[in-house]
């Protein structure tokens, strides 16, 4: 490691935690028909629940301890701060391997993963397998810095990801793992250094780049027609989350960050409709799961850089043609589809336009946040995607 790097212990301020005790005691959900369940958005039922658990039941110091327990670091790479937990791979010859979260997970999407990818003589695999493990918090996520300036889109976290790697860590050469937003970030790592990314592994393949159907491209097939038709109704029922994002960040952004109720409301909302649940959150995600993932929000002041970033992709990011081919090869996990999830199931001919698909695994379950859901295929479909790239 470069003397950039260093470690790191989290360490929330009691100050902090007491005034967060403070608001969830006023917390004030809003009223709702005597009937509403999910189908309004956000149980009041569920919040009001939780919101009594944050207060009374949580205990954020074992979850920071938990968190601690992962080999945590700090990279200053000229003065925008940086976290990542990054563990060394048990086996022969490992190979470095950044994994990219999406939102609002954050990097506690990926922490599954990492025992998995990092020893994997230790849970049933091939210890030739093994990785060195790099899963980084982006900037303004987390612990991680919050860009300042206007501007700061997945271009530049690209960019930021890619020193943190090579300049920070040392590696010339490394795999991707990238799911939702941190598709677009680990396509642009791709297409800014080639040689340096041996190949990127996804669940949304789709995102970066995009297909193209006009000529001198192929006209699209009947089941591409019908995706986009599921894509383009998906938007309409699910999308008006990243419509916000995208043009108004700062009008949420004060709310939620002035509320941890509010705060709760808009990132349980995601993690039900998004993850293979069934409706029921618990079965994916432990009240524990959802407010240590809250509490880093919380206790960070980062929700309004997180969702900002949106805004900066659309008017700061430069543009990568649709059609062009992503210069590495591309392993797929793909999860099913299911209700309110958005879509992914895309055929394999519309993948194909702008990816080199050297490998492809249709996972039996798990949503949005598969990588969390369902970790142990996730991490097979990765070392088998790999294997071969060495």
């Amino acid at each position: 490691m470069s003397a950039r790097v260093r470690p790191f212990t989290i360490d929330v301020g009691h100050d902090v935690l007491d005034d967060l005790r403070w608001r969830l005691e006023r917390a004030r959900p809003a009223g709702e028909v005597p009937d509403a369940d999910w189908d309004y958005g956000t149980s009041g039922r569920y919040l009001r629940e939780l919101v009594a658990y944050w207060r009374d039941g949580f205990d954020w110091r074992a979850a920071e301890a938990t968190l601690n327990a992962l080999p945590n670091v700090w990279a200053d790479l000229g003065g925008l701060g940086v976290h990542a937990v990054a563990r060394h791979g048990t086996g022969p010859d490992p190979l470095p391997i950044v994994l990219i979260h999406g939102w609002p997970s954050g990097y506690l999407e990926m922490t599954r993963l990492i025992p998995l990818l990092a020893d994997p003589g230790a849970h049933g695999g091939d210890p030739s397998d093994a990785f060195h493990v790099i899963v980084p918090s982006l900037p303004g996520f987390g612990f991680s810095g919050a860009p300042r300036e206007r501007g700061f889109g997945y271009a530049r976290m690209a960019e930021t990801l890619s020193r943190l790697v090579t300049e920070g860590f040392g590696h010339r050469r490394y795999g991707l793992h990238v799911t939702g937003l941190g598709a677009y970030i680990g396509g642009r790592m791709a297409f800014a250094d080639p040689d340096a990314v041996v190949g990127l592994h996804t669940h949304d393949p789709l995102l970066l780049p995009s297909p193209s159907f006009d000529p001198p491209f192929g006209p699209a097939t009947s089941a591409e027609v019908t995706f986009l038709a599921r894509s383009r109704a998906w938007s309409a029922e699910e999308g008006a989350y990243g419509a916000v994002h995208r043009t108004k960040p700062s009008s949420l952004a004060h709310a939620l960050n002035d509320s941890p109720a509010g705060l709760l409301s808009w990132l349980l909302d995601k993690h039900r409709t998004w993850s293979d649940c069934d409706g029921d959150i618990e079965r994916r995600y432990s009240k524990d799961d959802l407010l240590t993932g809250a509490t880093l929000y919380w206790a960070t002041g980062s929700i309004g850089s997180s969702i900002r970033v949106y805004y900066e992709r659309v008017r700061a990011d430069p543009p990568i043609p649709p059609g062009t081919r992503l210069p590495v090869p591309t392993g797929v996990a793909m999860p099913p589809e299911l209700p309110g999830t958005p879509p992914r199931q895309a055929p394999r001919e519309m993948v194909e336009r702008t990816h080199d698909v050297r490998h492809w695994a249709d996972l039996p379950a798990g949503g949005h946040f598969a990588s969390w859901e369902e970790p142990e295929v996730v991490a097979d479909s990765i070392r088998a995607f790999f294997r071969p790239l060495r």
